[in-house]
């Protein structure tokens, strides 16, 4: 399944009534439509300056990991609902001591697509291999900088050579796993914008097939915390072009916005259903408040919420509906292949 062009088709498709209908029809018939989102353990090895990890008050919450007898329940719960899995999302997932166990349970319940998101300085050899071996579909590996001195200035604790060596070993895996994808997920403020001018020359030599491009956004008190871009205006647009070409060239797809605009504009009608699709789990966070997960089936949970219903409803409002309930900027980036 190539999770990119159905990203690209919630984009071009407009009329939210028809995405809804679709997806309440998915739900009665018992298909899959989740993006399921899962943090395995609330920790993390870095302290990257952009990230709530330098925000001590906010760190002092982040306490937990899944208990590994669980992991059955949960796969019996949700990964038969998801389109796609999504393993480390705010935190490392590298941590985990039963990460590949997680893409084994993935696979076993047929998720279509399986991606991990990671710094990856805990990455080695052995693991690369053993994730692919289980069915890994993506490696999304976080970078904040594109010189060694940038990168560990931003993601503190981070080793460049650690990080090179794990694109190294990615890249050559995929030799024997072609369908494995390399995404990297740069992260830009005023000061290390102007680095992906040398993007390629220093990550041009690794097998990547996906790059998003994204602007810092406040997640706490962080270390770093210049939330101001206006001063890349000038420049923004000339930049991803350049990008989005050598990206063409190198048949790398490109998530990005195309112009400085887009990149804070008000409505985003691409994340209407969002909040339907996104599905959140940690050892302190179950889906949605109240679900008795470990006593109640998904479909159980659904009827006592409504939540067909409350799907259903969703095709009879009108934008101007929508956008007060739902709006936001979620996946609010141009897909570019």
């Amino acid at each position: 399944m190539n999770v990119y062009q159905l990203l690209k088709f919630n984009r071009y498709l407009k009329n939210h009534r028809i995405k809804f209908l679709g997806i309440w029809l998915l739900h009665k018939l018992n298909k899959r439509y989740l993006a399921v989102n899962f943090d395995p353990v609330m920790a993390c090895n870095l302290r990257c300056k952009m990230c709530y990890f330098t925000d001590e008050n906010y760190v002092r919450k982040l306490k937990g990991i899944f208990p590994e007898e669980d992991l059955d329940r949960l796969a019996d719960i949700f990964f038969g609902r998801a389109l796609k899995l999504q393993i480390g999302c705010g935190t490392e997932p590298t941590l985990y001591k039963q990460l590949s166990r997680i893409v084994a349970l993935g696979k076993k319940k047929k998720v279509p697509y399986i991606s991990l998101t990671t710094n990856a300085n805990l990455l080695n050899k052995e693991l690369i291999r053993e994730l692919a071996t289980e069915g890994l579909d993506e490696f999304t590996i976080s970078l904040h900088g594109v010189h060694k001195e940038e990168y560990e200035e931003f993601m503190g604790k981070a080793s460049y050579e650690k990080f090179s060596s794990a694109l190294n070993e990615i890249s050559n895996i995929k030799k024997e796993f072609p369908n494995l994808k390399l995404r990297i997920n740069y992260t830009f403020n005023k000061d290390n914008f102007y680095s992906l001018n040398h993007f390629f020359d220093n990550f041009g030599k690794f097998k990547i097939d996906v790059l998003q491009i994204r602007p810092i956004k406040k997640i706490g008190e962080t270390e770093y915390n210049n939330f101001d871009i206006s001063s890349l205006s000038n420049d923004y647009d000339a930049m991803i072009a350049n990008i989005e070409k050598e990206c063409i060239t190198r048949g790398i797809t490109l998530l990005a916005n195309k112009s400085f605009n887009s990149l804070t504009k008000e409505n985003n009608l691409s994340s209407f259903i969002y909040n339907y699709t996104y599905c959140y789990i940690s050892p302190t966070h179950f889906w949605k408040k109240d679900f008795d997960w470990k006593n109640e089936s998904f479909n159980e949970f659904s009827k006592k919420i409504n939540w067909s219903k409350d799907l259903l409803s969703k095709v009879f409002k009108s934008k101007e509906q929508m956008l007060e309930l739902e709006s936001k900027l979620s996946l609010n980036y141009d897909i570019i292949e």
